[in-house]
């Protein structure tokens, strides 16, 4: 008879690491999808907006990220992650991701017109900079190896840059008009969107951390290294293409602000230090869109099905045992 490979069942029953659980079950209790939210009421605010192509150029960059993250990065970083629940977690990691791809598809639906669709995503493929973000973060995805868990920490590290700092360009535009009461229904797909991504930093994040205690100190110093030199280039990129789509809104400079500090989360999502110097975000963005008061109401249109999605958030107290 010839040899088999022994496969190992996942088993739930054992301990494991802790914090898995901790965020499948946070993630699942926040389950939510874009037709329940009523983006239609955007439509008459929409046929009056002065930036419409600047706010289709960022959620589209925004669906060619999560495109990237389910089909690639999360897949690519399950398959290689040592730990079985720790892979079932990434993949569910990713479903998410692909919920939020359709989710921006969703509102180009029902705001735009066929042609204008098909447009903004060619200009997706045409534009320099969003390929330029997307193609460094997918070769590192490509580049992890079987048994090599360098290639695969510094696939979670690229994995947090996106989750945790290349999003922030594109949400910053949605979350700054939902917060003044214009389009305020697709604001609030991007702040659930958001509350998603903050679990995929965090978690990433944080098992990134685990493997990265397991090295020398000598190959620590030197991964230190080419991941601040990876984040710098991401970031003098990101400034290029905060340039392109917002020219014509004059919230460049804000914008720039909000990437800064969302990096430096992603770096302490890491466990590493900040690069950026603290400097004041615009309150709008930074508060986000609040279900208090916000147009969408979790319990008259969706009966009790978002009532789970009222979990405690994670903190710094979930990570002491």
């Amino acid at each position: 008879m010839f040899d088999l490979k022994r496969y190992e069942a996942v088993n739930w029953n054992r301990n494991g690491q802790n914090l898995v659980k901790v965020f499948w079950d946070q993630q699942w209790k926040q389950i939510w999808f874009p037709e329940e939210i009523a983006v239609s009421k955007d439509v008459k605010q929409w046929s009056q907006f002065e930036h419409q192509e600047t706010y289709k150029q960022v959620l589209a960059g925004l669906t060619l990220l999560d495109t990237i993250q389910t089909n690639i990065g999360m897949n690519e970083i399950a398959r290689y992650a040592p730990d079985l629940q720790e892979k079932a977690l990434y993949t569910v990691f990713a479903s998410f991701e692909a919920i939020h791809a359709k989710s921006y598809s969703y509102i180009f639906t029902t705001l735009c017109t066929n042609s204008e669709i098909d447009a903004i995503f060619e200009w997706v493929k045409r534009n320099e900079y969003l390929q330029y973000k997307a193609n460094r973060i997918g070769d590192v995805y490509r580049s992890i190896q079987d048994d090599d868990s360098v290639s695969l920490w510094k696939a979670m590290f690229a994995s947090v840059m996106l989750e945790s700092f290349l999003f922030y360009s594109g949400f910053f535009y949605p979350l700054y008009l939902g917060g003044l009461g214009t389009l305020r229904n697709s604001a609030e797909v991007i702040s659930l969107i958001l509350r998603d991504e903050s679990i995929h930093g965090v978690a990433v994040g944080y098992f990134a951390q685990q493997l990265f205690n397991k090295f020398p100190d000598s190959l620590k110093e030197e991964l230190t290294v080419w991941g601040y030199e990876f984040l710098l280039d991401l970031y003098h990129n990101e400034l290029e293409y905060t340039n392109d789509v917002y020219a014509e809104t004059g919230l460049g400079p804000e914008v720039k602000s909000y990437v800064r500090y969302n990096a430096n989360k992603a770096l302490m999502n890491l466990g590493l230090d900040a690069m950026f110097p603290d400097e004041e975000i615009n309150p709008i963005v930074m508060n986000g869109i609040r279900n208090e008061g916000s147009t969408y109401d979790f319990f008259s249109q969706k009966g009790s099905t978002y009532a789970v999605a009222k979990v405690a958030p994670i903190t710094d107290e979930t990570f002491r045992f």
